[in-house]
């Protein structure tokens, strides 16, 4: 099984935002980052998984560890029910950031996820090196 560890980091909500994962067979490591000039920490945390599966195209079955509550919830707990009621929350506001959601729920419906929560900034190893990855494209884009 392929395991992902994703990061969005960004300066100032609206501003300045990056993105960073690492994939692992267990045998090799793969790192990836990038950012934008102006988006949101939400933004730059969906674009993270977004990317790691577009690289993981020729995986079937992905661990991802996050420590985003709003991607894992979104993707466990929220989607199918935004998709029940046309990508509306359950109090009929629109979703936010919903084409990114749209391009996430289409990578991972032909996959099988396992969504692992990481806490942040608490000394795990690969979760720190993707917010490295992640702060540092943000960085690049000030």
């Amino acid at each position: 099984m392929l395991k992902i560890w994703t990061d969005g980091s960004c300066l100032g909500n609206p501003g300045p935002g990056g993105w960073g994962f690492i994939a692992t067979d267990g045998k090799n490591i793969a790192e990836r980052c990038g950012g934008e000039k102006n988006t949101t920490n939400n933004q730059m945390e969906l674009t993270a998984v977004i990317r790691a599966l577009t690289a993981a195209k020729k995986h079937d079955e992905i661990e991802i560890h996050t420590d985003s509550q709003y991607v894992k919830n979104g993707m466990e707990s929220w989607i199918a029910n935004w998709k029940k009621r046309g990508w509306k929350t359950a109090d009929k506001k629109p979703v936010k950031n919903v084409e990114l959601w749209k391009q996430l729920d289409e990578l991972a419906s032909n996959k099988k996820l396992h969504w692992v929560w990481v806490k942040g900034h608490a000394g795990e190893e690969f979760n720190e090196r993707v917010d490295d990855l992640a702060r540092t494209a943000a960085e690049s884009y000030k």
